[in-house]
């Protein structure tokens, strides 16, 4: 009778402390953990932005070179304008992106 009664006893001394261990890791305060969260995202946040405009520096610069190819490879249909177009939007847009970013978290 004993060696039945030890698993139930095993099992309602590990769910009391499994109870206790959740009530301690809820009790936790939230407010310390958000702090360190902003401070660490306002650290990396100069670093994401620097990388952001090398991106679209190294992306205007292909962009130049493959404008400059359908340029001279275009007969007058219009190609080069509309590359040109669409290479210096996606650079204007990755820079908004940027600034827009940096005006939101008032960093």
């Amino acid at each position: 009778m004993p060696n039945s009664f030890f698993p139930l006893r095993l099992h309602f001394r590990l769910t009391v402390l499994l109870a206790l261990g959740v009530g301690l890791v809820q009790a936790q305060d939230g407010n310390a953990a958000i702090t360190q969260a902003d401070g660490m995202m306002r650290q990396y946040f100069q670093t994401g932005t620097t990388l952001m405009y090398s991106i679209s520096a190294v992306m205007a610069l292909i962009g130049a070179i493959r404008v400059y190819r359908v340029w001279n490879a275009d007969e007058g249909h219009g190609l080069a304008y509309k590359a040109a177009a669409a290479w210096f939007g996606s650079c204007v847009f990755i820079v908004l992106v940027a600034t827009v970013i940096r005006a939101f978290f008032g960093l």
